[in-house]
């Protein structure tokens, strides 16, 4: 049975079929070097509004990435047939442009075989869950919010897949995984009150939907009839979604080369970059580590570098940056990799503890609509969705409507006054799996919210 045959009944490509993929392109190649990447999986998901479900549907693909290296030049091609017909032709398509390509300077040579930590993130629950099992999920929300006489709208996405690497050097290198989403948004009848509640897990089991439920129809309720207040500096209280919305946004900057070039808030006045330095509240540390078993994630990178522990930021210093493999050659360092997961230690203050302590201030449910401002200080913009209270002598008082802020996750670390036990959250705004992370709840004086916005 070929591998094409194989695939079409299961949701991913096993290890033994990549290995067969992977050793019939580099067959095909005459290239001076060649690697393969091979992805397949599936995707389900289910959609909600009005308190019923509108959309579902699953969705199959694998595709395979030849790339082809003569001397400094590289072209790749991508297909998604799997017949030897169609893999010869693109392997012949990827050379032909290759050879036409302008030479790449920066070009490095594929690896040799590596040695890889066994991947964590697999959950056959996910993998394996049915059509019935998510609309039961997405049932423990519309039948709550009705039962509440509120309208509830949600989103969930499961994912299961695996992918390959393999060169002509003998690297190779596979992995499965899964990934699932659970958000849903529930409004008042009259359109003035919204919640929102959402998680994300590689283990569907760890979900519950109906906490999710009671939280979104819980902030609904609290949320009508917002009033509207001074845009200004305010003492916030985070809620963990909040969080991990900006501080997601610092993995975004780490980029060394950004640094050194002087592009960067991790740039250094006069030249380098802040490896060393204090930048943020000593309580601060972030992580990223493919093996933990909260926030897991692939243990090797698109070339088949492994992706191994790296703390960014520890006790406020910063003590790594993301090095891709040329730029860590010319500066001496080894590689390393950020993305795929990302951990925030926290403290032991509950939200409640942080309300009570404030005089005056606000809590915030989640960001919406983030956009950037300024890199050099990891600058953004955005607004406050889903569930916005003022807090007053240490009691959420009322709802205000949502306010737009311009703020940098490294301002805000810089203000922090608790932290709470880190939890892992949904962060994405499409709704799906996106990175893993995983922050505590925080409370942050001085947080910049510039106008006031009648949204809900």
């Amino acid at each position: 049975m070929t591998p094409r045959s194989l695939y079409a009944i299961a949701p991913h490509l096993s290890r033994a079929e990549c290995e067969a993929i992977t050793k019939k392109v580099l067959g095909f190649s005459t290239a001076d070097e060649c690697r393969v990447t091979v992805n397949s999986g599936m995707r389900q998901n289910t959609r909600f509004a009005v308190n019923q479900i509108s959309t579902a549907g699953d969705d199959y693909n694998a595709s395979v990435n030849i790339r082809s290296v003569f001397g400094k030049k590289v072209a790749s091609v991508s297909v998604n047939r799997l017949d030897d017909a169609s893999l010869k032709a693109a392997v012949e398509n990827s050379e032909r442009i290759a050879r036409l390509a302008p030479d790449d300077p920066e070009l490095m040579p594929e690896l040799p075989p590596q040695r890889y930590a066994e991947p964590i993130v697999w959950s056959d629950a996910t993998a394996s869950l049915e059509p019935e099992a998510r609309a039961e999920a997405v049932r423990a929300v519309t039948e709550a919010s009705r039962k509440a006489g509120l309208v509830s709208t949600g989103y969930l996405e499961a994912q299961a897949g695996s992918g390959a690497v393999a060169n002509n050097r003998g690297l190779f290198a596979y992995s499965r995984s899964t990934a699932t989403a659970y958000t849903t948004t529930v409004r008042t009848p009259d359109g003035t009150g919204s919640g929102w509640a959402g998680a994300s897990d590689n283990d569907f089991r760890r979900i519950n939907p109906a906490v999710l439920a009671e939280r979104a129809i819980e902030k609904a309720k609290r949320s009508a009839n917002p009033v509207a207040i001074e845009p200004g500096r305010y003492t916030v209280v985070l809620e963990p979604t909040a969080v991990a919305n900006l501080v997601q946004l610092i993995v975004g900057s780490l980029n060394a080369r950004n640094a050194d070039e002087g592009r960067s808030f991790f740039s250094k006045a006069g030249g380098g970059n802040k490896i060393g330095e204090k930048v943020v509240d000593e309580r601060v540390t972030l992580i990223s580590d493919p093996l933990d078993p909260r926030v897991p994630a692939n243990t090797f990178g698109g070339d088949g570098m492994p992706n191994t522990r790296v703390t960014w930021i520890e006790n406020g210093v910063v003590r790594n940056l993301a090095y891709d493999r040329f730029w860590a050659q010319k500066s001496g360092k080894e590689p390393s990799f950020a993305g795929g997961t990302l951990r925030m230690e926290g403290g032991a203050s509950s939200v409640e503890e942080m309300i009570a302590s404030t005089e005056r201030g606000i809590l915030v449910t989640r960001f919406w609509y983030i956009r950037g401002v300024d890199p050099r200080t990891i600058l953004f913009t955005g607004l406050t969705r889903d569930g916005t209270f003022l807090i007053e002598n240490g009691k959420v008082t009322r709802p205000v409507k949502n306010l737009r802020y311009n703020e940098s996750p490294i301002f805000m670390l810089n203000n922090l006054q608790m932290m709470g036990r880190p939890e892992r959250v949904s962060a994405s705004e499409s709704g799906g799996p996106g990175q893993a992370i995983m922050v505590p709840a925080i409370k942050a004086r001085d947080f910049n919210f510039t106008s006031t916005s009648d949204a809900i």
